[in-house]
């Protein structure tokens, strides 16, 4: 950790603006210009408290927040110079508290009359939870998986964001008092229906977007080739994919930067990421960019994968076709083909949410996102939703406030007192 002097210095750039532009773009609206103020008066467990008492996630999106994009993007010194460190002293409060032994003391209601299901456990569904179980509700959360956090889990390597941190905060959460059902799948052990007849008086919905966009590289199916979930959750979980060879990942994303130095930690003799625009098109922040590059991965832009070829069974190249960018679209450049060889083949070119599984639950869909109003509500009675599952390239500070807000719309709809 940095010296408080030097961290001090850093909260001291703040003009504290009482506009607080960097506020209105954080989508959790945390107060910023109040907590580094704190930070000056050396008052730092008052700067972690006011930070939880807004979101209980704020270890979790201080380490992986697009800060740049949001409340740092805003930032009144940005606008002729470089923008506070928000997200700097953001975390710097985090890990202040941790070695310091403060604590966080959550406050909730005793109501307990009123039950609700959570869907799902990653940030939007653990997020409503939250909001709900503070206010006395009764709260059971359904997940799939074996432990909760959805994506924070299975999708963001640890080099990324310290599971001991996520393990801390759901902990902070289920200490309302919150059921938990594991090994729990919607459509499969559980619908909407039968979480009704079970007495629940709202449903949110979380699951997430969890099928992988994919195309077809070869008319037999070869060994080698990856989803970007699979192989991350495979990672995750510690069960290495040995022999990965030379691993070509192709996408621009931050799920893309995350497959590449995964599987540079596995074991790949050589990775390459593919990307059918310019380096400078690629949606993944900059900093996972020049992270993955320290990593000695390799990007190659403006590359577009046709086809791929194996031998016994397995993936042995791909073939490629030069691109070039003409009006933002990816167009092909005749006789550009050429091939690689290829051990190991990641797609990690978007994922979208499971569409025949909410279909036959009867809820409205737009270009495959669940429709919500401004109160988080579906179509269905008294269903809400939040996430992935109804936003593209939703953030996980998005997510979080998507589920805060579902969590007003039910509260609001079961009738909670001094809401």
């Amino acid at each position: 950790m940095e010296p408080i002097k030097i961290v001090k210095e850093k909260a001291e750039y703040c003009l504290n603006c009482k506009h607080k532009p960097c506020q209105k773009a954080c989508p959790m609206k945390t107060d910023i210009p109040y907590f580094i103020q704190k930070i000056k008066e050396n008052n730092i467990e008052e700067a972690y408290k006011s930070l939880l008492d807004n979101n209980i996630f704020s270890p979790i999106c201080s380490a992986i927040c697009p800060q740049e994009e949001q409340c740092e993007g805003s930032c009144t010194r940005g606008i002729k110079g470089k923008p506070v460190k928000i997200g700097e002293l953001e975390h710097w409060v985090n890990e202040y508290a941790k070695e310091n032994n403060i604590k966080y003391n959550i406050v909730s209601g005793n109501q307990k009359k009123h039950s609700v299901a959570i869907i799902g456990s990653g940030p939007a569904s653990l997020s409503c939870a939250y909001e709900l179980a503070k206010k006395g509700v009764n709260v059971t959360i359904f997940e799939k998986e074996s432990n909760l956090g959805g994506i924070l889990r299975y999708g963001i390597p640890e080099y990324r964001l310290n599971k001991k941190d996520l393990d801390n905060t759901i902990n902070n959460i289920l200490s309302l008092g919150i059921q938990v059902k594991t090994n729990c799948e919607f459509g499969k052990n559980i619908n909407i229906k039968e979480l009704h007849e079970q007495g629940y008086e709202a449903v949110f919905l979380g699951i997430g977007a969890g099928k992988p966009t994919t195309y077809l590289l070869n008319n037999e199916k070869l060994e080698g080739i990856y989803e970007s979930d699979d192989f991350l959750k495979k990672y995750n979980q510690a069960k290495y994919i040995h022999n990965l060879g030379k691993t070509v990942v192709i996408g621009g994303g931050n799920v893309a930067m995350d497959c590449a130095r995964s599987a540079i930690r596995m074991g790949a003799t050589k990775v390459s990421i593919l990307y059918r625009r310019n380096i400078e098109n690629m949606p993944a922040r900059k900093i996972e960019i020049q992270e993955a590059l320290q990593d000695n991965i390799e990007i190659i832009p403006c590359t577009k994968v046709i086809s791929a070829n194996g031998e016994n069974g397995h993936i042995k190249e791909i073939e490629v076709i030069k691109t070039q960018v003409v009006d933002g679209k990816a167009v092909d450049l005749i006789n550009t083909n050429y091939k690689i060889n290829v051990d190991t083949f990641i797609f990690a070119i978007g994922l979208s949410p499971e569409k025949k599984i909410l279909e036959s639950e009867g809820i409205t869909l737009e270009k495959g996102l669940i429709v919500i109003d401004e109160n988080g509500k579906t179509n269905l009675n008294k269903v809400y939703a939040g996430g992935d599952v109804t936003e593209n390239k939703s953030t996980v500070c998005k997510a979080i406030a998507s589920g805060r807000k579902a969590a007003e719309g039910i509260l609001k709809e079961i009738s909670i007192p001094n809401f």
